[in-house]
Order: structure tokens, then sequence, then C-alpha cells
């Protein structure tokens, strides 16, 4: 009984017009935050981390996404806001799915654009307190979103033939400052 009934309402659903469907989808389906991230690092392998004043721990400069921006151009912009830096974005984003607070972040790894001071990264929003540059092997406690993001990238960068310097040589310096159940 219960298949007959499924089945007569996707026979149903499919009739319906487009707009019909994607509001019983929007309606029904949980709904997510997407935000951008971005792990710049510079020439000498720095990472760029901030400090926000709602939090205690660093994470990197990023954002949830505006209506109809893209990831990519919300990453980019969440970086300017935030620290003043014009940055390049660096292959393909991760994405990170954490269902307890319904969120998703797109990670992108990134540099600072040709041009662009590096130095001069500097809390530009009211939200930033301080921004700073990190040897990656010295990188401070690490919120919660950005200690994920990065083991993330780190398995990522591990499975691509590329690889990444940010992942690869910064994941195992995060997983003791930061577990994964510890509010940041």
């Amino acid at each position: 009984m219960r298949d007959r009934l499924h089945l007569l309402v996707l026979r149903v659903y499919r009739r319906l017009p487009v707009w019909a469907r994607r509001r019983a989808v929007r309606t029904i389906s949980p709904s997510f935050t997407v935000g951008a991230m971005c792990f710049i690092e510079r020439a000498d392998g720095e990472v760029l981390l901030v400090r926000h004043v709602y939090r205690e721990r660093w994470g990197v400069p990023g954002g949830l996404l505006q209506k109809g921006e893209s990831s990519a151009d919300g990453a980019r912009r969440e970086v300017f806001e935030e620290v003043g830096l014009a940055v390049d974005l660096l292959g393909e984003p991760t994405v990170v799915v954490d269902a307890e607070p319904q969120r998703v972040d797109v990670v992108y790894r990134a540099r600072p654009s040709a041009g662009a001071d590096p130095d001069f990264a500097a809390p530009g929003s009211p939200e930033i307190i301080e921004a700073r540059w990190f040897p990656q092997t010295e990188l401070p406690e690490l919120q919660h979103e950005t200690a994920e993001a990065l083991v993330v990238l780190s398995r990522a960068a591990a499975s691509s033939p590329s690889g990444s310097t940010v992942a690869s040589s910064a994941a195992p310096s995060v997983a003791s400052p930061v577990s994964p159940t510890s509010p940041a």
C-alpha cells in the first residue's frame, strides 16, 4: 500500500508545472546556509588567518553567499571585504557539508592576486579584529569549521596528483588544537 501511495504522489508531482515542483521541494526539504571560505597562501608559504569579534579561535576569511552570487564570486568578495586583499582562486573548490547546523561551505585555496601586497592584509570589516599570516607548521587554535575544512582540503590534496601545499602541510598540525566537537 505504501509503495502504491508513493508512486501516486510521484505521478502527481510529474504533472505539476516546474514552479510548483520547485516550491514543493523547497517546502519539504531541509534548508541549509551556503558560504564560501578561502585558505590564502602567500609566496613564502604562510597562511592568512583572521579572528572574528564573535569567536575565540582563528578562522579564514569567508562568509555567507548573497542571493544569486556564485561561490567563487562570494569567496573573493568576502576576502576583500574582510581583509582588503584581492585573491586568485586556485583549482576546484572542496565542499564541506555540516548536517547539524545545516551549513554548506565551499572551500577554496587562493593566493594574493598579482599586484596585491599581502603585507597590507588587515581587518577591513567590523567583524574582524585581527588578520595575521602564520607559518603552516605553527597554526594557532582554529575554529571548528576552519579545522574541518582544512582536513577535507588535505584529503582532497592527497587524492589529487597536483596536491596542495596548504592542505598537505597544514592539516596534521590542526588535529590537536581543535576537536570536531569543541565549540569555537
